[in-house]
């Protein structure tokens, strides 16, 4: 029995061609999706493009539907949360490229890099910080707040882990990889870790101390003040200030992407009879269906195969459609109040909570939501983005924490610009508690100013005219 249990594992869990095909599916855009399947009905006769008609979304074919997307979960994906690890057989490299080689995004290339060398324990709470981080790879908290709340969330999953298992997982992140400085608080701390993941030298050490000492100074461009403090020659301190200026100034500093001419939605959402209805953009790429005579092509030996290709693809797609539909309905119903108010309303919102309110694992929630789009009367986004990460204490996200922040400097009086504590002050009155520094951050991220430094003066007003 026990042999043929493990012969029954070993060929549930072995991935084929179809099912890594079918895996890829879920991930691509639909400017990618649309080159393949154009390639495919240059290969396979029995399959055809439908008219562009609108018709409901094919949902699977039940049991066996079910039963693919269930093996889909057992991939790895670099953004998991799970203690155990896979040791199914498999092609490593195949599976790899398949669930993240393609990735543009920053987080999940460096997950998988720690793969490689991390155990499964770390590489879960090496997850947990890079889903706390925003797109250019600084944390939306307080290192302290997130670690505890860490700890909380992921002890039913890893009972050992607490606190302080959390925050050594975060220092190897600030160092390890292409991307020193991912997950820091702030931008000194990025530089920092920047600059000590460079070979040692002198002017490395200057560098440490004028970024760990003298930033403001730094950012004032007062060298002299520099050079007195730290005790520094002219020529010393000018090869440090051009090493710091060589270093970018936020973790993830991708070069721009060119802009597409356009963008065509998979997802199409709008507001209708006092509530949102969502569907499929049946335009963003072809619709395929066997041809008339595709049936007939069975008793064909040299057909057979050409035939099961074609009806493999059509379930996968069945299945790659009704879980991008399923995904985009529960984030529009969790996020309705962002569509109708704007970046101050955005909710805290999970990969983890809409995989549970839609039945799937979280993996797939991440590959669903990869390069997909959805059209809102807000304008066209894409999926991730209304994904936000909940500051502990506060019902808000640090998303909206930080659209408060840009709001009340854009309204603040030109000559009195408020304060990083004034602007907590303000906000802890509407209810959310945040502390001074995590202002700081947020205002640093939107590459704002200090107050000091925003000063203008006011314009004299007009004197009245006399008689």
């Amino acid at each position: 029995m026990k042999a043929s249990l493990q012969a029954k594992m070993g060929q549930s869990m072995t991935l084929t061609p179809q099912l890594l095909q079918s895996i890829r599916l879920l991930q691509v855009s639909s400017l990618q999706l649309e080159q393949e399947l154009q390639q495919v009905l240059e290969r396979n006769p029995l399959l055809e493009q439908e008219a562009d008609e609108e018709e409901p979304v094919s949902a699977g074919d039940g049991d066996d539907a079910a039963l693919e997307a269930a093996a889909w979960d057992e991939l790895p994906e670099p953004m998991f949360l799970s203690g155990g690890s896979y040791t199914g057989d498999m092609d490593e490299d195949a599976t790899t490229r398949i669930a993240a080689g393609e990735s543009s995004d920053p987080r999940q290339r460096l997950l998988q890099q720690l793969q490689l060398r991390c155990n499964a324990h770390d590489l879960a709470m090496a997850a947990w910080w890079l889903d706390c981080c925003d797109d250019r790879g600084y944390l939306e908290g307080e290192p302290t707040e997130l670690a505890r709340q860490g700890a909380a969330q992921l002890r039913d999953a890893l009972p050992e882990v607490d606190a302080e298992s959390l925050m050594a997982v975060r220092q190897r992140l600030l160092l390890d990889g292409d991307w020193p400085g991912m997950a820091a608080a702030d931008p000194r701390e990025c530089l920092l870790a920047q600059l000590r993941a460079l070979p040692a030298s002198d002017t490395r050490t200057l560098a440490l101390r004028m970024v760990g000492e003298q930033l403001d100074a730094l950012a004032r461009h007062d060298l002299a003040a520099i050079a007195e403090r730290l005790g520094a020659s002219a020529a010393d301190l000018s090869a440090a200030v051009s090493l710091v200026l060589s270093l970018q100034p936020h973790p993830v500093e991708q070069p721009p992407e060119p802009e597409p001419a356009f963008i065509v939605p998979d997802v199409i959402a709008w507001r209708a009879g006092g509530g949102w209805q969502v569907r499929l953009n049946t335009r963003s790429a072809p619709r395929l269906r066997l041809c008339a005579h595709a049936e007939q092509a069975s008793g064909h030996a040299g057909m057979r195969g050409l035939l099961d290709e074609a009806r493999w693809l059509l379930r996968s797609l069945g299945i790659r459609n009704e879980t991008l539909l399923k995904t985009a309905r529960a984030l529009v119903t969790r996020q309705q109040a962002f569509l109708e108010q704007g970046e101050e309303a955005i909710a805290p919102l999970t990969l983890k909570e809409v995989a549970e309110e839609i039945g799937v694992h979280e993996s797939t929630v991440s590959r669903i939501t990869t390069g997909k789009y959805i059209q809102t009367p807000r304008g066209t986004l894409e999926l991730k983005r209304l994904f936000a990460v909940r500051l502990e204490g506060a019902e808000v996200s640090g998303a909206a924490i930080k659209a408060m922040v840009r709001r009340l400097i854009e309204d603040e009086p030109a000559h009195a610009p408020l304060a990083d504590e004034v602007i907590a002050a303000m906000l802890a009155r509407q209810g959310i508690r945040v502390a001074r520094r995590t202002v700081a951050k947020y205002r640093e991220q939107l590459s704002i100013a200090p107050a000091r430094m925003r000063r203008r003066e006011q314009a004299p007003a007009p004197m009245a005219r006399l008689g």
